[in-house]
């Protein structure tokens, strides 16, 4: 059995990836796959993995935890998708930077479940527009109590991701960055749900209808007519394209206001998190998803 955890991050898909696919349940489920919704599993892995205390599931208790979070029988490939896989929205940064915690927590999933084959998929995000969109959701005293008086230029995600792939040992992690999600999301989804390419997919322009709005989908949808044999790189630069000429005022760039943030500041981060993610991309053990 495969058992995949989208692990976020806190401020990238919300519930995008779990709705979409929600949508091709019926075919995930002819191909052996189940979707298990976080009201399903949240409570269940609390409880076992304060129980465990850092130790690894037996079989009896993987049984017991999959009798209490399945619907169908021996499913092949179990897939969860929740950014509390990283803890509270507050565990994003700490004094060694974004995700301190990130490998505990992989390690603490994959040994929930040791039988099986883990696989993680993360999507990464500017340091800069995390940080805004993380502090909106924190309730623990604000920007300072949230950074722990880390330097904003010191929120790396290469450490982070290495972290992560210490703790996977070898199982597989996928990586991609959010700012690209608008090109590249039916290849995520297909991914994660281990659909080949050709794959009829229900809502692979869900964020595509977040930025062009119902006008631009339908003029996207128009140029899509008649080219059913589009290769992945067509369908990209034609969505590139659209976005360039019709994306919704204020959809594309969001505005950074953290508290003593310059746009030199903005500007650093943004660079290093660029040399961040081509390091990323070709670290040994990641698979990256590129535009």
């Amino acid at each position: 059995m495969q058992m995949v955890f989208h692990m976020g991050v806190h401020g990238t898909d919300g519930d995008r990836l779990l709705k979409t696919l929600l949508n091709n349940r019926a075919a995930l489920q002819k191909a052996g796959t189940e979707v298990v919704t976080p009201n399903r599993h949240r409570g269940l892995f609390d409880e076992a993995l304060k129980s465990l205390n850092g130790g690894t599931a037996t079989p009896e208790m993987e049984q017991i935890m999959l009798d209490a979070m399945l619907d169908s029988d021996d499913p092949s490939r179990v897939i969860m998708s929740t950014p509390t896989f990283m803890g509270a929205p507050g565990r994003a940064v700490g004094r060694e930077g974004l995700y301190p915690q990130i490998g505990l927590r992989a390690a603490a999933l994959s040994r929930l479940f040791p039988s099986a084959q883990t696989e993680f998929f993360v999507a990464i995000r500017n340091p800069a527009v995390l940080l805004t969109e993380v502090l909106g959701q924190f309730s623990g005293g604000g920007y300072d109590a949230l950074m722990q008086g880390t330097d904003p230029v010191q929120l790396r995600w290469r450490p982070a991701i290495q972290r992560l792939l210490r703790a996977a040992q070898g199982r597989r992690v996928v990586v991609w960055c959010h700012e690209d999600v608008p090109l590249i999301w039916p290849e995520v989804v297909r991914l994660v749900a281990a659909l080949p390419p050709s794959a009829p997919l229900s809502g692979g322009i869900l964020y595509m209808h977040e930025l062009l709005g119902d006008a631009g989908v339908a003029l996207l949808r128009d140029a899509m007519a008649g080219r059913d044999q589009m290769t992945v790189r067509q369908r990209r630069d034609l969505y590139a394209r659209m976005l360039a000429d019709h994306a919704l005022p204020d959809t594309v760039d969001q505005p950074i206001d953290l508290p003593g943030w310059t746009q030199d500041m903005v500007d650093e981060v943004t660079r290093t998190y660029h040399a961040d993610a081509a390091e990323i991309a070709v670290l040994p053990g990641v698979e990256f998803i590129l535009p």
